[in-house]
């Protein structure tokens, strides 16, 4: 557990081991906290493995109870819960709100699809030398789960991927971003509360090089963040043969057709790209629009984007847009505003900083932009929306797909059928038809990226089973004292085995 840093002393002495939470919003501190050593790194390490088999040992029943405790804390403390984003993200209420009910729903679902995703499997072999045997997969938790979170979703991307590991009869260490570590502070408080044994959940604040060391001391690790990083993690877990599942960068693509309620897809592009203050890995990053609805699209969109309120974020209702979570981020989307300004793109709406104490961008549309502009080939994560006019659908298929990212798509079309044609020429981890970003809320389906976009997936039966080690048992009940392929060989009992397989596999389909 990290704990209350000491006053720094007048030359700066605890200045390396200190961590201030800054509300980007406001620019105010809200608490120092005392980074986590790589020899405590190293001692959280060795508790979590010692406990690992007693909360193995609770059974899917057990565990699942002490997560359904956690799904009720939330529920009962979402203020609380809330607050606490807020304050360290800048983010509005409402999007708080929305990542909270996803976090609910993660500790009712794993707790229930937990025991049906790892059971026992029985697998019917159709080899002939296995007759009368049975075949038996089973699942078992690895040990030592590393969780390496991003600072845009503290809890989704946090403790979100925790629970299933946690579900699966691991231990979990959880280091959340330096930039938003109280969230996940505030779920390790959760589940103490709620008995889990001690050192089975703990959160290691640090900066970047702490994930690295972390990537050392696991079983298996799950990042989040960016493609950059995401290289660094796989190849530092390379040296130790350490599992790896990454969810990376997007630069998600939305087609909208000639056919589409125009409406519908306005509204759904403005908020999909400006929610969160456009921080999101499935965010629509960058549109295109085929030519005879495209100067009505524009219009509608930028007329929505200018209307939306932005500012510190107060009580439900007050604003729409936040704050940038990490400052920073303000210098990217601002060159690849500025970029596409240079090189012809109209901005609708929006295109400025906003001045004051807090890390805000306007909410911006920019039109007419082309590939020749990063605003449409690199990741931005900001509130923007570039929208590219197209001729027709398979220009605007070809131009989605031409990106290393391979995330998040969207289709709009009144022709569902169309529309399903189209999203399965995309190239993408998941295209959703009339809507954006609805898949994640589907756990039963995987999500994970395609190209750069990261590797393995988040949700599905594989969403907990990466967690897990695999192991195959063959039964023997009945057999002869000899099988026909043991030794000593014989010419007779050679030509029977080549005789049987002839006879098995010889009758296909001759070309």
């Amino acid at each position: 557990m990290a704990t209350i840093a000491e006053p720094k002393s007048a030359d700066g002495g605890r200045e390396a081991d200190s961590i201030a939470v800054i509300n980007p919003a406001t620019g105010e501190q809200i608490v120092a906290l005392e980074a986590c050593s790589p020899g405590r790194l190293a001692e959280m390490a060795a508790q979590g493995r010692s406990v690992q088999a007693q909360w193995q040992t609770l059974g899917f029943d057990g565990r699942g109870k002490i997560l359904r405790r956690a799904q009720k804390w939330v529920l009962d403390k979402a203020q609380r819960v809330i607050a606490t984003v807020v304050a360290e993200t800048g983010k509005t209420r409402e999007d708080v709100t929305l990542e909270l009910s996803v976090t609910a729903m993660a500790f009712g679902f794993w707790a229930r699809q937990a025991p049906e995703y790892l059971a026992d499997e029985r697998v019917r072999t159709a080899s002939p030398f296995l007759l009368g045997r049975k075949v038996i997969v089973r699942y078992e938790p690895v040990g030592l789960v590393g969780v390496v979170g991003p600072w845009n979703y503290p809890l989704v991307n946090n403790i979100g991927d925790a629970i299933p590991a946690l579900a699966a009869g691991n231990s979990v260490i959880l280091k959340p971003s330096s930039v938003s570590p109280l969230s996940s502070l505030l779920m390790e408080e959760a589940l103490r509360e709620c008995e889990i044994p001690e050192g089975v959940f703990q959160v290691a604040v640090g900066r970047g090089p702490l994930g690295e060391e972390l990537v050392d001391q696991v079983d298996f690790i799950m990042f989040t963040g960016s493609t950059e990083t995401g290289r660094r993690v796989m190849e530092r877990a390379a040296k130790t043969l350490t599992p790896v599942s990454l969810e990376l960068g997007g630069k998600d693509p939305m087609i909208v057709l000639g056919d589409a309620d125009v409406e519908r897809a306005a509204n759904a592009a403005v908020f999909w790209s400006m929610q969160n203050a456009g921080q999101t890995c499935i965010s629509v990053e960058r549109v295109y629009v085929e030519e005879p609805i495209y100067d009505e699209f524009i219009r509608r969109v930028s007329a929505k984007a200018a209307a939306l309120r932005q500012g510190v974020p107060g009580e439900f209702g007050s604003v729409e847009v936040g704050s940038f979570i990490n400052p920073p981020q303000a210098e990217i989307v601002e060159a690849h505003v500025q970029d596409a300004v240079s090189k012809g793109a109209r901005v609708l709406a929006g295109g400025h900083r906003v001045p004051g104490q807090g890390a805000f961008f306007e909410p911006t549309v920019l039109a007419d932009v082309d590939h020749s502009m990063t605003c449409m080939t690199e990741e931005t994560f900001g509130p923007t929306l570039p929208i590219m006019k197209v001729a027709d659908a398979d220009e605007a298929i070809r131009l989605a797909n031409d990106s290393p990212y391979g995330l998040q798509a969207s289709v709009f079309t009144r022709d569902i059928e169309r529309g399903e044609e189209v999203a399965r020429r995309m190239e993408s981890g998941a295209v959703v038809v009339n809507d954006c970003g609805a898949n994640y809320s589907a756990f039963e389906a995987p999500m994970g990226g395609w190209k750069s976009s990261g590797v393995g997936v988040r949700h599905g039966p594989e969403g907990i089973r990466k967690y897990t080690h695999r192991q195959t048992i063959v039964l023997t009940r009945f057999a002869p004292k000899k099988d026909i392929y043991m030794f000593p060989y014989s010419r007779w009992r050679s030509g029977l085995l080549l005789g049987l397989v002839k006879l098995l596999y010889g009758r296909g389909r001759r070309e």
